[in-house]
């Protein structure tokens, strides 16, 4: 299990420096709206992952008037302490670095912590695009099953190419590669497709028995729709050539896994249409935790958590659920405008950070 210990900031969105401690089970961060609880949260998260939770510019990270942001992440792994550092400017290469050492592929280090998260924001993993599922789903693969994301990134390319030469036909060269391009992107296609396939089955009991915990109510469902039920590749390669007059005339590939949709269901309809906000944003909550729990049982710890202002739309009685069920096993960041809402911020060892205006307070209480 990897423990994050310390964070360390410089020029990151509202904060020109600061320097936190984590707790080992439960870290609260608290203050008013708009003093920069959020930011330090996504700092946390940008360097576990080397990317934003927020936002796809990195430009938005560096504090106003500055020319870089950094953050700075100690953990402790089971080989020992190990130092993560991130580096951010604009129109510059992001710069990763473990114990002083450029990393080019940063999921691929083992000190890295898995991280899950929960903001307001993420909202639109339900209600936006059938993309933003597709690609959460995808990064879920990889958090279960590491070596499964390259699935994802050859898929990618395949169809990158088959597009080109789509392109190619179109302008009267090129058919008779077509086909060598079908079989190749059928075989990620199979892949990519079952892979999705298997991380769904496996989150559907915890996410379900999450939303119910959390007071959802009805029954909330987990459905991959693919966009294929080929068995083999020379199945599928079959429906691309029966579909090679449309992707002519469009210029593009319409079918594949990159066409397919993760459906979240209240007693058989979607939530994107027919749940309130609030639904929604329990049925989110519940997705990040069932997920954690399955993380948990495949990599044998969960992920650290970051939750922000989760407590504001939960009585008291789901408080103390939620809590109990996130902090019993793995490390767990709560934000919070008023500390009363997290049960266990008085337990000893609980890390409590007070947010004033971009700069933090740290107490620690200890029994």
């Amino acid at each position: 299990m990897v423990v994050a210990r310390r964070l360390s900031l410089r020029d990151v969105r509202s904060y020109e420096r600061a320097e936190v401690n984590l707790g080992e089970r439960l870290t609260v961060i608290h203050g008013p709206n708009g003093a920069g609880k959020t930011n330090l949260l996504e700092a946390l998260y940008l360097s576990c992952t080397a990317r934003s939770c927020r936002t796809a510019n990195d430009r938005e990270l560096v504090r106003f008037d500055a020319g870089a942001a950094r953050v700075e992440l100690t953990v402790d792994a089971s080989d020992g302490a190990h130092h993560i550092a991130i580096g951010v400017a604009p129109g510059e290469v992001k710069r990763v670095t473990v114990d002083g050492a450029v990393v080019e592929r940063f999921g691929s280090v083992p000190c890295r912590p898995l991280v899950a998260v929960f903001l307001p924001d993420r909202l639109e993993l339900i209600k936006g695009a059938p993309a933003l599922r597709r690609a959460h789903l995808d990064q879920l693969v990889t958090g279960l099953w590491p070596a499964r994301g390259a699935a994802r990134r050859a898929y990618s390319r395949a169809l990158g190419q088959r597009n080109a030469l789509l392109a190619r036909v179109r302008a009267g060269r090129g058919a008779d590669a077509l086909s060598t391009w079908d079989r190749e992107l059928a075989r990620y296609a199979l892949d990519l497709r079952d892979d999705r396939r298997r991380a769904v089955d496996l989150i559907c009991g915890p996410v379900r028995d999450a939303a119910q915990s959390l007071g959802l109510t009805g029954e909330l469902e987990l459905r991959y729709r693919p966009r294929s039920e080929a068995t083999t590749i020379e199945e599928f390669a079959q429906e691309l050539e029966e579909r090679l007059a449309s992707d002519l005339e469009r210029g593009f590939t319409g079918h594949g896994p990159h066409r397919d949709e993760l459906l979240l269901l209240r007693d058989g309809r979607e939530l994107r249409v027919y749940g309130s906000q609030g639904e929604q944003r329990l049925a989110l909550l519940a997705l990040i935790l069932g997920e954690r729990e399955a993380l948990a049982d495949q990599r044998g710890a969960p992920p650290l958590l970051l939750l922000d202002d989760v407590m504001s739309e939960l009585d008291a009685d789901r408080r103390r659920m939620l809590v109990e069920r996130v902090a019993h096993a793995g490390q767990v960041v709560i934000t919070t405008t008023d500390l009363a809402h997290v049960p266990g911020a008085e337990t000893p060892g609980t890390v409590v950070l007070e947010v004033l205006a971009g700069s933090v307070r740290e107490e620690v209480l200890a029994g």
